[in-house]
């Protein structure tokens, strides 16, 4: 059902990417294919990505090529405290292309992936309760979609 976790290259064709703040860390990106479910039980095949962050010669050192598979899984994690601290916006769950954060009990939720070696691991969700203001966004962009015509 899941593919290898793959490590995949940057636009130039690099596998470590520099941080443009501070040229001395960086990241990796990789990717996996995973049979994902809903809250009802719908499965559907997503494309899920993750970066590896670390100083930047340390991962230069590990020595990853462009589709070498790796050991492991991404996985999500989602969380009422944020994961970064100084850009917490980064990190929001968004409701599909609504623009809508999802929320628990007026608690925005934020959603990260991560990579990891333990192929044991599991997502950790956390359902959202604004279903309301959700429906009403995408009420009001079908009614945008229709008036457009």
């Amino acid at each position: 059902m899941n593919t290898k976790v793959r490590v995949t290259a940057n636009a130039e064709g690099n596998v470590v990417s520099l941080s443009t703040e501070n040229p001395t860390y960086g990241f990796i990106r990789v990717e996996q294919t995973r049979m994902v479910f809903n809250d009802k039980g719908w499965a559907t095949k997503k494309v899920m990505s993750a970066l590896i962050y670390g100083e930047a010669s340390d991962l230069i050192s590990f020595g990853y090529f462009n589709g070498q598979e790796l050991p492991g899984k991404i996985v999500v994690k989602e969380s009422l405290e944020a994961f970064n601290r100084v850009n917490p916006d980064r990190d929001y769950k968004i409701a599909g292309k609504t623009g809508i954060i999802c929320c628990l009990d007026g608690q925005p939720i934020y959603r990260k992936t991560f990579y990891t070696e333990d192929t044991n691991a599991t997502d950790e969700l956390k359902p959202h309760n604004n279903t309301g203001a959700i429906r009403e966004a995408v009420n009001i962009s079908d009614v945008e979609e229709v008036t457009a015509l």
